[in-house]
């Protein structure tokens, strides 16, 4: 062996020694902040400043990860491979949240590094709609509902304003752009079966998120929701939309005499950005007396290195608290909880590295939302007492103390997560 190689076996063999000094510094700063947690049970009020300085410094992942995004948008390789190491040897999807949070951010920052990120995305979609099946997804979506307002936020407040506006007529007609599987709809089934005039007629027409949804699946909620109509006694028909495309007057058949309402949970960000005022122009198109919007509260957009690192601060503390939600929210071992988690993860490679491609998510916040409806022209129309005082009925069934209603007039309300805001929804007519 030549002194050149001599060297450079030298140079990596002090570089592992240092890795692995990092790595045990990292799992004792894990095991001592679990084991802190622990003796605090929780903590308390009136334990000064200290405390919310040691709970900041026991943040490893957001750290490491932080250092990680940089070095990847320096293009500092020599780094990014260190640092992912480290948090390779720490991070598990099986662990407590600081490691699940590693774990799966580790895995969208190394699709970014290696430019992978879309192939990445469709692989680990493909996997998990290998055995997707209706009872699954609606057994997920049912029982995360049952423990978080997470979704029925959105969705006691959309009905509320759809209903407002219905009042009074006889033939409805609401396109349904969503992902929640028309889990949103009995709920108003029932209210409109018990309404004191007569019983009126009910066309829904589903653009089931994300796109290509499996015609299984479809077919199987469009039969449940037929059936749960008959058994309410409301006069119902069920039509299946593909594209957005097909949201015109044309294709969905409106008549003269139907009242339109629009209804878009979690659909504007799977929408390229450059589209996103041209399918709203399509829902005024429509002449709807009422539109509602539900998005998660986040802004995750990229078009420079910088805008990356911005990006990657946003997706982390957004996903972060997401997960502490999730944590909080479900047994440690329940399926439902990694399912939900695994759905986050490819949320996260769609958002940090799938940048410029079809598979490419980009949110915006609802105040951002709000200039694009406003623009079209919508109005906002606020939420009356009523709906109000559903939304805060329905937040007393969950933990107290977590969940909250944020007033933002006039352009909507947010669920906070211990006074962080989560989801924006809002009503807009023409």
């Amino acid at each position: 062996m030549d002194d050149g190689e001599k060297k450079e076996e030298w140079k990596w063999k002090k570089i592992g020694e240092e890795l692995e000094r990092e790595r045990k510094s990292m799992q004792k700063t894990w095991r001592s902040r679990s084991r802190s947690s622990e003796s605090r049970g929780g903590g308390g009020e009136g334990e000064g400043e200290g405390e919310g300085e040691g709970e900041d410094e026991g943040k490893w992942a957001g750290k490491v990860l932080r250092e990680c995004a940089k070095a990847i948008s320096e293009r500092d390789s020599k780094k990014t491979q260190h640092l992912m190491w480290m948090l390779n040897e720490v991070a598990t999807p099986y662990g407590e949240g600081e490691q699940k949070v590693a774990w799966y951010f580790l895995q969208a920052l190394f699709c970014r590094a290696t430019q992978s990120g879309e192939r990445c995305y469709k692989t680990l979609t493909a996997v998990g709609r290998k055995n997707e099946s209706f009872e699954a997804a609606r057994s997920l979506i049912l029982k995360f509902q049952e423990v978080s307002p997470w979704t029925t936020f959105g969705h006691v407040a959309s009905n509320g304003a759809i209903l407002e506006a219905f009042e009074g007529e006889g033939k409805l007609h609401i396109i349904d752009v969503s992902n929640t599987l028309c889990t949103q709809w009995p709920t108003l089934l029932e209210a409109l079966a018990t309404r004191n005039d007569e019983t009126p007629q009910l066309k829904l027409s589903v653009l089931a998120l994300p796109l290509p949804v499996p015609s299984s699946l479809i077919k199987e909620v469009g039969q449940r929701m037929e059936k749960f109509a008959r058994l309410m006694g409301v006069p119902f028909q069920f039509n299946v939309i593909s594209a957005f495309s097909q949201i015109t007057k044309e294709a969905l058949g409106l008549q003269d005499d139907e009242a339109i309402a629009v209804n878009c949970v979690g659909a504007f960000r799977r929408v390229q950005v450059q589209e996103r005022d041209n399918l709203i122009l399509s829902f005024k198109s429509l002449s709807p007396k009422v539109v509602t919007v539900v998005e998660e509260e986040a802004d995750f957009s990229i078009s420079t290195q910088e805008d990356f690192l911005k990006c990657f601060h946003e997706c982390l503390k957004f996903y972060t608290l997401y997960f502490e939600m999730l944590e909080e929210s479900f047994p440690p071992t329940s399926n439902e909880r990694l399912m939900l988690e695994r759905e986050c993860s490819r949320s996260i490679i769609r958002v940090l590295a799938c940048c410029g491609g079809d598979c490419c998510e980009i949110r915006e916040r609802g105040v951002q939302w709000s200039q694009r409806l406003t623009n079209a022209p919508f109005s906002p129309t606020p939420f009356s007492d009523d709906v109000l005082d559903d939304v805060k009925a329905l937040l007393k069934r969950y933990q107290p103390g977590c969940w909250s209603l944020l007033l933002s007039p006039p352009s909507g309300i947010y669920l906070t997560w211990k006074d962080q805001p989560v989801v924006w929804a809002s009503a807009w007519k023409p």
